[in-house]
């Protein structure tokens, strides 16, 4: 099982930052180098515990389809996508938040497996986990510039 932790820092407060996080229109911004779209369950505006999306975007020249749900939240402090379809052997992404004078720290914890025994923990390796990564810092660049946005609100 590979992990990635990540920790933004963001001038707003943490219900906008939490809000932003399962915004799927924001999502489909910050994704789209991959071109990820939403094309089932939750396809716009807020996600909540229970709901699931389905995502359409190119990853490593070809098109992928995933299925998370929301299977935890905690307003406005955490919440968990899992995958239930999709090429993972397992992925479940879990967002924390927490505030500090103004400052949300928001943290990522990815947790994945891969299937295709060692093919696939070689391609995890070489390949998958830096562009996860890079995927996320792009999501949380985008996250951190709509958040910090002085005429935003709680809700989108």
């Amino acid at each position: 099982m590979t992990t990635i932790n990540l920790t933004t820092k963001i001038k707003a407060p943490k219900q906008t930052v939490f809000n932003a996080s399962r915004n799927i229109d924001i999502h489909q911004k910050s994704a789209s180098p991959t071109n990820e779209k939403a094309i089932a369950g939750v396809i716009s505006g807020l996600i909540n515990l229970n709901e699931t999306v389905t995502w359409r975007g190119k990853h490593f020249g070809f098109y992928l389809t995933h299925k998370s749900r929301i299977t935890a939240m905690t307003f406005y402090d955490y919440f968990v996508d899992e995958m239930e379809e999709g090429k993972f052997k397992s992925f479940k992404h879990e967002h924390f938040f927490a505030e500090e004078n103004g400052i949300t720290i928001m943290k990522d914890k990815l947790q994945y497996e891969t299937p295709f025994g060692l093919f696939g923990e070689l391609f995890d390796i070489l390949f998958l986990e830096k562009h996860l990564t890079n995927f996320l810092l792009e999501r949380n660049k985008v996250l951190k510039e709509v958040s910090e946005k002085t005429d935003l609100k709680y809700d989108f």
